[in-house]
């Protein structure tokens, strides 16, 4: 008889509360600083942005917080998600080592975004909040907010990164096809090719001001990734079923840290388990970045947080994996990485989508460049595990497909993918 290589749960097994981390940090993460006064913010300064229910999650030192019933409702749609033995993926590097990973790309827009878009467009619904910005890098995050704005009858305007504007029409195309408006940014310079950090400018521009909007952010910031940790939950339980204690290794990609801290985080208390930040080289912040105090954006609207950093004003080359193209990253990775407790390793897009192509020849799922990462990073530490003749149990977090990626594929296949200098 065959043993199994996929491990899913029944609805009923979703995970009732999201795992907060910020308990388990070696030392607290210090408070967001106002822009002008540089003082730490309060509630009341972010109240023009967010829904005062995640300004509270925002701040909770909390173990846990439920999930309220009307958003399980709408993530039980398509969770809890598969955990996969990659065991065609071990034969075919020889190795040791056992390879789990989550499948996030069941979601109604393709990836992880979703679990954070649903409860941040419920929050500000509950507050009579009738319209959301946002930006977008890949077109993920605007993805997934636009099927969650329109689950609560919200208006939405997207701020698209241009170069993904431009590489990814297809992204847009889905936002329009939920209801969601989508421009390139920045808005006010055409020719400029874009980053997060100036697109999220433009979102809070927008938002500012109006009575009727809230701003809402796909990754960095606490709430966000609180969302998240419904993944890293479900692994668990589903790693047991599979007949493992703990992984000796959890990694996932990383541009501002959503998909990470989602899979990573439940296991920060578990002291064996390495995690292991991955990102590309063409934006390495947390391998080459500053730990400082720093803003979100270019224009320097948001609040400045502690975080690794290669600068505000930083503008990424247009790589395709461009949900990872942000210049900070989340306080609590960045926690967590200037204590040691989570590791950090940068790759070039060529290393990445060699990977990538290998993952869909042998496991027949073509991923998201963002993903793809990840994918890289466990092929190494499997190999490293075949060198060593060690059976460890790596867990990866496959965060997206890839079906709306497919122009970087082209680029591959046909030798027209640019490599980064290292």
């Amino acid at each position: 008889m065959r043993a199994m290589t996929r491990w899913t749960l029944p609805p009923d097994r979703i995970p009732s509360a999201w795992f907060n981390v910020a308990p388990h940090l070696p030392e607290p993460v210090d408070p967001p600083l106002h822009p002008g006064t540089r003082e730490p913010v309060g509630p009341a300064d972010l109240a023009p942005l967010f829904p005062m229910e995640l300004i509270g999650q925002e701040v909770s030192t909390a173990p846990w917080i439920d999930v309220p019933g009307e958003v399980l409702d709408i993530l039980r749609l398509w969770r809890p998600t598969p955990l996969v033995r990659a065991e065609r993926l071990e034969r075919v590097l020889g190795t040791p080592a056992r390879i789990y990973f989550k499948d996030e790309s069941g979601s109604p827009s393709g990836s992880h975004k979703t679990n954070t878009a649903v409860p941040q467009a419920f929050y500000n619904a509950k507050e009579g909040i009738t319209r959301l910005t946002t930006e977008t890098g890949a077109g993920q995050w605007g993805t997934a907010l636009s099927y969650a704005a329109a689950q609560y009858g919200l208006e939405l305007q997207v701020y698209m990164v241009r170069a993904s504007y431009e590489q990814k029409p297809y992204r847009r195309i889905a936002m329009e096809t939920w209801g969601g408006s989508v421009v390139p940014s920045p808005v006010d310079e055409p020719g400029h090719p874009g980053s997060l950090g100036a697109a999220i400018s433009d979102a809070v521009r927008d938002c500012v001001g109006r009575e009727d909007t809230h701003y809402a952010l796909g990754s960095v910031l606490n709430h966000v990734l609180l969302h998240q940790t419904v993944i890293g939950l479900e692994a668990k339980e589903q790693l047991e079923l599979a007949g493992e204690r703990l992984p000796d290794v959890v990694l996932a990609s990383c541009g501002g840290g959503s998909n990470l801290g989602g899979i990573t985080f439940p296991f920060v208390p578990d002291e064996g388990v390495r995690l292991l930040a991955v990102e590309p080289l063409s934006c390495p912040t947390l391998t080459r970045g500053r730990f400082e105090y720093d803003f979100g954006d270019v224009a320097g609207l948001t609040p400045l947080m502690p975080m690794y950093t290669l600068g505000h004003d930083f503008v990424p080359p247009s790589i395709h994996a461009g949900g990872l193209r942000y210049h900070g990253d989340s306080p609590l990775v960045s926690a967590l990485v200037k204590a040691g407790r989570m590791e950090a390793v940068a790759y070039p897009q060529g290393k990445v989508f060699e990977a990538a192509v290998q993952f869909a020849t042998v496991e027949g799922k073509i991923p998201a460049p963002e993903c793809a990462h990840a994918i890289r990073a466990a092929i190494d530490e499997a190999l490293a595990a075949k060198e060593t003749g060690e059976e460890k149990v790596i867990l990866f977090n496959y965060s997206g497909h890839g079906f709306l990626d497919l122009s970087a594929y082209d680029d591959h296949n046909n030798g027209r993918l640019p490599e980064e200098q290292g």
